[in-house]
């Protein structure tokens, strides 16, 4: 009985430890919306409100490329986001979530990685996946998400310069030009849809903040990287920015 009883309290205080570890409060997310064919989007919403800030924002946008053996999101938002992502998937298919390719290290982009689950690989440009990885860093790089058990959540598949996933038009290409908003920006492509997510190297129609300090971005490469980027993309006439409110164009 004693034995027991101990059996229970250790139970318990672990299952406070990982839900005080994994359970961030659970974010509305919004409606999914069609780009074309099988391809959708979430905004992540930008809405600043005078004296409240934006009490509904839900981190960057998310990509949902649904192929025929599964569903890959582009990014993942902020951490409790991942309940209502699924939800929003399961608006448009049945298939599972397979995949998760992060543009980038920050917490609006990664934030809800360890709430899917462990099956699903994830994605990311090498320099992504060491930042990550760090002992210790300032929150919006993130890394802390992924420490103990989280750990498996950390990208097992990485680049550094390109990577082809699937064939026909399930296929995505994954682009590295160099250090910008980060030093791990990925550009996402759709090239049977002339579609991409850009992350936060397009963030809106401005300039986008220049992480040097947590992520390792450099103000001084962001023009020439942009610069590769709309010489070696030609197959993209639809943007997903980092959070742009809808789809729109780079040109």
């Amino acid at each position: 009985m004693r034995r027991a009883l101990v059996l229970l309290v250790l139970m318990t205080i672990g299952g406070l430890s990982m839900a005080a570890y994994q359970g961030a409060p659970a974010k509305r997310v919004r409606d999914i919306q069609n780009v074309r064919d099988n391809l959708y989007f979430i905004t992540g919403g930008d809405t600043y409100e005078v004296g409240r800030g934006r009490p509904t924002w839900t981190g960057g946008n998310v990509a949902v490329f649904v192929t025929n053996s599964g569903v890959l999101l582009i990014d993942s938002m902020l951490a409790g986001s991942g309940p209502g992502l699924l939800a929003q998937v399961k608006k448009v298919t049945d298939k599972p979530v397979t995949m998760i390719i992060n543009t980038h290290t920050h917490s609006d982009h990664t934030g809800s990685d360890p709430e899917f689950p462990a099956t699903v690989e994830i994605v990311a440009h090498e320099n992504t996946k060491a930042l990550l990885s760090q002992a210790t860093c300032a929150p919006v790089t993130n890394c802390s998400a992924f420490k103990g058990t989280n750990a498996t959540f950390l990208p097992k598949r990485v680049f550094k310069d390109k990577l082809s996933l699937g064939s026909g038009r399930d296929q995505i290409d994954l682009y590295y030009f160099g250090r910008g908003h980060t030093s791990g920006d990925a550009w996402v492509v759709f090239p049977a849809l002339r579609a991409m997510h850009t992350g936060d190297m397009f963030q809106r129609r401005n300039m986008p903040s220049i992480d040097i300090a947590n992520s390792n971005g450099s103000a001084t490469e962001f023009a020439p990287t942009l610069n590769k980027a709309l010489k070696q993309i030609s197959n993209a006439d639809t943007v997903i920015g980092g959070h742009t409110p809808t789809v729109t164009t780079w040109l």
